[in-house]
């Protein structure tokens, strides 16, 4: 399964989720916007701490989601390298695995 097919999986579900639980949907949806209206770090800054976060946290999900966003920032490959390089510093061998992947969903989207 290519990375766009898992979002267009993630996306599918997460509408039935929405549906099922509307006015949890409302509220995490306002948190995610406030949450990206920083003041001092700019959109791509706060996309490469969640999508570092996401990778500390092994969801595979949550990778495909910001590295996407990331390559509508226009995020490059050595800034995606760099701060992978800071998860395994401080993950060890879980955010390795984890760095590759996200790696190979940023090679294929940033092509698509």
């Amino acid at each position: 399964m290519t990375w766009a097919d898992k979002l267009d999986e993630m996306r599918t579900s997460l509408r039935s989720l929405n549906q099922a639980a509307p006015e949890m949907s409302k509220g995490f949806g306002a948190l995610s916007k406030a949450a990206k209206t920083g003041e001092a770090l700019d959109k791509k800054t706060l996309e490469l701490i969640a999508l570092a976060i996401a990778v500390a946290d092994r969801c595979e999900p949550c990778i495909a989601f910001h590295t996407e966003a990331l390559v509508k920032c226009g995020a490059t490959r050595a800034e995606i390298s760099d701060m992978l390089q800071m998860c395994v510093q401080m993950g060890g061998g879980p955010s390795l695995m984890y760095a590759a992947k996200t790696l190979a969903c940023y090679d294929e989207l940033a092509a698509a």
